[in-house]
């Protein structure tokens, strides 16, 4: 399946290297960048980086308060993962602002994942 979408492979190769996501963080250490989907109406999209510099592209304008934050990828799986799908929060892989981005359910992402973990 990866294979048949270049964001999701480029996003499974750059999280093997790194064994870590990145998402937004803000000053209080509590809250994440969270938007809303651009595929599902009432859905909200949690966008993760495969890298720390594609994030911090993205800590400008309503987002210039937030800070790039690593999720070491166990921490992703075993913590993360459920709790995103049972909050109904899907993940945006690269997110990218202003563009139609790859939205995942969590669980579909952590099947991807779960191969690479350690590897």
């Amino acid at each position: 399946m990866t294979d048949s979408n270049p964001v999701l492979s480029s996003f499974i190769e750059n999280v093997t290297e790194h064994q870590a996501v990145w998402g937004l963080q803000d000053e209080t250490g509590e809250g994440w960048v969270v938007c809303d989907s651009s595929e599902f109406d009432e859905t909200d999209v949690m966008p993760l980086w495969s890298t720390p510099e594609q994030a911090k592209q993205h800590c400008t304008e309503e987002w210039q308060d937030y800070q790039v934050a690593a999720i070491p990828l166990e921490e992703l799986l075993e913590y993360w993962i459920q709790d995103l799908h049972d909050d109904g929060v899907l993940v945006g892989v690269d997110w990218q602002a202003d563009q139609d981005c790859l939205e995942l359910d969590p669980i579909t992402l952590a099947k991807h994942l779960v191969d690479i973990e350690q590897v």
